[in-house]
């Protein structure tokens, strides 16, 4: 494969995963930055300084400050089972939309794959032609060759599927 060959392919896909970024709604624009800041050590370190802060204040008997929370911290506890709410909403809406964007690709890939099987089934009937009239009968007359070459039923192969795989 050339390398401009190539380029066109990663060209094509940032493309197409640049259209899907475009696509966002505003709101879900704010969910994913809120949930890759929420995803950063920066965020962890925040926290940590502000409850080892909030702690101090409201424990430590010097620097003449007024508690205002005492042990064992109900007001904190509020804060951050309501932050822990939010946080799992942003991760939840993210989630959600890449979820939404791998079935994108899924459904791309299936029909790729489908367009390839169609395509290779095509070229081995064709070279199976070839091969008998160039005299090569063991190649023509090959079974899995001529197996091969002929159409896949998709539906076929997907009831075999659940058939065979275990169901929970």
């Amino acid at each position: 494969m050339s390398q401009s060959h190539l380029e066109e392919h990663v060209n094509l896909i940032a493309k197409h995963e640049q259209e899907f970024l475009n696509r966002r709604t505003y709101s879900e624009k704010i969910g994913d930055r809120m949930a890759g800041f929420i995803g950063s050590l920066t965020y962890v370190f925040i926290h940590i300084a502000a409850v080892c802060g909030w702690v101090a204040w409201n424990t430590l008997p010097y620097f003449h400050l007024r508690h205002f929370d005492l042990f064992p911290f109900p007001l904190l506890d509020t804060i951050l089972a309501f932050e822990a709410i939010l946080v799992a909403s942003f991760i939840l809406m993210r989630q959600s939309r890449m979820s939404r964007r791998a079935d994108e690709r899924e459904q791309l890939m299936l029909q790729v794959l489908l367009l390839t099987e169609r395509e290779i089934t095509a070229v081995l009937s064709v070279d199976r032609q070839i091969a008998e009239r160039m005299g090569l009968r063991e190649i023509a007359d090959d079974e899995e060759i001529a197996e091969m070459s002929q159409q896949t039923s998709i539906d076929d192969v997907a009831d075999t599927i659940k058939e065979i795989l275990p169901t929970e």
